[in-house]
């Protein structure tokens, strides 16, 4: 398609990206977005093509949506924004980034998926593809927007890139060579309203590969298995860390294997994993059936795993201090992410949390205490809602505070010798920060001031 004119909705990073994107490969680009107050003179300033930007606030005018070739939304837009149903309505294509990313991509693209562990396994893929070549594009939901280096790769370039539920919405044409689905859990029901929309959007990461590509899929969650049965028109390839597999990524003897045909390799021990948790024993075997069938090397993929750290925010080990551990699991936005980080501490615990409303419900997390969590800080908007749900389930040890701060200051003041403190909020950012990264960034800083 000819892309000339195109109307961009959304100012915030994502949106600048994708502008700039377009702008390199001369295309006019009209901005859009709803807030009336927008700094325009900021916008502007980002850009030396400032001759082919325009810009409406408020509403988007039926003259600009004629006059355009495409609309590309960012991934915070909900489909079902009146200003979209408008512009789908005079059949003007809606693209979201990692669509508009693609359209200017080469190079081969493992792309990543699930309610939790995308950006984990999404970091490894990229270091594992780092130490196989220098020619790595690590890139989307992980932090990096796609349309901001899409045009920096070539035939040879290796993608790691983790996709969202909300990214995927609006995919027409992308087409991963390894695709995977790491879990199905739910999430983000504020947004997709059910959870047989959440999951169909999660699947259409495979929608157009085919028979010369893969799927890499988590055996062991079951809702996995019974969504992605389904998807034909591409080879499916399991991960399990509880069954012995004819064919997939699999643990074996306290050892990950790939059995390929009659094939069985060896990959290396579980035990040289420094990562915490049966989770992150999931996205290990995610990576590693991930990035064998990219064609990556078993040895380079065993040592860059044996040297894996972890990721920031993601149960990230912050301090000792008489006897407690600390850890921030700021990334932990749902409850069964929640559920995990308690799983992988091996002691006793006071847990942090409380958060932005995603609508999630928390019985399977208060149940996952089972005499682990000591005490349950919370702050922000969803501390009630919790509180209810803990005394319904029997837990009463419940402290609400005001900020994080206080959480962390009484999280001291409450630890014994030999626990955990434990930031996993079981919910979004939002309410109170603006985004999980500054609440744990936050979190550590306060642990970090404390005078033991």
């Amino acid at each position: 398609m000819d892309i000339n004119k195109v109307i961009v909705a959304g100012a915030g990073k994502s949106g600048i990206s994708a502008m700039g994107l377009l702008l390199r490969h001369g295309a006019s680009v009209i901005l859009f977005d709803q807030n009336k107050e927008l700094d325009t003179d900021k916008v502007l300033g980002e850009f030396e093509e400032k001759d082919r930007i325009s810009i409406e606030l408020g509403e988007l005018r039926e003259e600009t949506i004629k006059s355009s070739d495409l609309f590309v939304i960012s991934p915070g837009i909900p489909t079902d924004a009146e200003f979209v149903k408008k512009v789908e309505a005079a059949g003007l294509p809606v693209w979201g980034e990692i669509e508009l990313a693609y359209y200017y991509t080469k190079g081969t693209i493992a792309a990543i998926t699930g309610t939790n562990g995308k950006t984990t396994t999404t970091t490894l893929v990229g270091e594992i593809f780092k130490a196989h070549t220098d020619n790595t594009l690590v890139v989307g939901n992980i932090g990096l927007p796609y349309t901001k280096y899409a045009d920096t790769t070539d035939d040879k370039t290796l993608i790691a890139a983790e996709i969202s539920s909300f990214q995927l919405e609006t995919v027409h044409e992308f087409k991963p060579h390894v695709s995977a689905v790491l879990n199905l859990t739910p999430d983000h029901l504020n947004r997709h309203y059910t959870l047989d929309n959440y999951y169909n959007a999660k699947l259409r990461i495979a929608e157009n590969q085919d028979s010369n590509d893969y799927i890499i899929l988590n055996y062991d969650d079951p809702e996995t298995k019974v969504r992605c049965a389904s998807i034909e028109n591409t080879n499916k390839i399991w991960f399990s860390r509880i069954e012995e597999l004819s064919e997939g990524v699999f643990v074996s003897n306290g050892k990950i294997v790939i059995r390929q045909g009659s094939e069985s390799i060896e990959v290396m021990d579980v035990s040289d994993i420094k990562i915490l948790g049966t989770h992150n024993l999931e996205n290990v075997l995610a990576a590693v059936g991930i990035t064998f069938y990219m064609g990556i090397p078993v040895d380079t993929i065993r040592e860059t795993v044996k040297n894996f750290q972890g990721v920031e925010h993601r149960i990230e080990f912050v301090r000792e201090l008489n006897g407690v551990k600390y850890y921030n699991d700021s990334k932990g936005t749902n409850p069964d992410a929640a559920i995990k980080a308690i799983q992988a501490m091996d002691t006793t615990t006071v847990l942090i949390a409380g958060g932005y409303d995603k609508k999630s419900t928390y019985d399977e997390w208060i149940e996952a205490f089972d005499g682990k969590v000591r005490y349950l800080i919370l702050i922000g908007a969803t501390a009630g809602d919790i509180t209810k749900c803990a005394e319904a389930h029997g837990f009463n040890d419940i402290i609400r505070v005001d900020s994080l701060k206080d959480a962390v200051i009484t999280a001291y003041e409450k630890a014994q010798p030999g626990d955990n403190v434990l930031l996993s909020p079981a919910c979004a950012s939002w309410d109170m920060f603006k985004s999980y990264e500054e609440r744990g960034t936050l979190f550590k800083e306060y642990v970090n001031e404390i005078e033991g």
